[in-house]
């Protein structure tokens, strides 16, 4: 375990992971991988999507910061609008931030509070800038190489290179955060790869504890 983590007391048994990683590095595959694995897993970006939502706790406070100009004709927010706005901005990023990571910190906790499993896994990009990395046992942090996020964000999400180039740049760099990692998993290779990586990591975890 890295000694710089300081680690918050929990008491009740279950093994806590955060996960996390900058934009198209595989974190959300990893994730999967944990759930083969038997963790009980929670996505942070798909409660951020519930909490922006309509009736959302933090819709109304969305549209008023950014504008109708975001919502779509249903009165949904169209994140793709609203990405436009806030990866060319670092001040409206963070303004959003801001509205939105309350609120899905008390969904995390909910969901946490409901895990079955011995082991739970967060996955959330901005687990270290929140602090929610400190109210857990590990801390997994995925890379991988900047043309390969390139390529993936371009496949992925439609964006072209000049798009997929300011999302990462918008992104904290990783290297600072590698220190207070206790895994690190490199997602520059195969899916088999990959799946050695988080299959050995997962063996490290005190066999009493999965």
């Amino acid at each position: 375990m890295t000694a710089s983590w300081e680690r918050a007391t929990i008491g009740d048994g279950m093994y806590r992971i955060g996960l996390t990683g900058n934009i198209a590095t595989g974190k959300s595959t990893v994730l999967r991988m944990l759930d083969k694995l038997g963790a009980d897993v929670i996505d942070a970006d798909r409660l951020a999507h519930r909490v922006i939502a309509p009736h959302g706790p933090a819709y109304t406070a969305v549209v008023e910061a950014f504008g109708p100009e975001i919502l779509r004709e249903d009165g949904t927010i169209d994140r793709a609008k609203l990405g436009e706005i806030v990866f060319n901005d670092p001040e409206a990023l963070e303004r959003l931030e801001r509205l939105v990571h309350p609120a899905v910190g008390e969904l995390i906790e909910r969901k946490v509070a409901e895990a079955e499993a011995p082991v739970v896994v967060v996955e959330a990009i901005k687990l270290v800038e929140t602090g929610r990395h400190t109210r857990g046992d590990a801390l997994w942090i995925v890379t991988a190489p900047c043309e390969q996020q390139v390529r993936r964000l371009m496949a992925d999400r439609g964006l072209d290179r000049a798009e997929a180039e300011t999302r990462i740049d918008a992104q904290p760099p990783i290297e600072p955060k590698l220190s207070l990692a206790d895994v690190v998993i490199e997602n520059n290779g195969t899916l088999d790869e990959l799946w050695r990586q988080v299959q050995t990591a997962w063996e490290r975890i005190p066999e009493e504890k999965r």
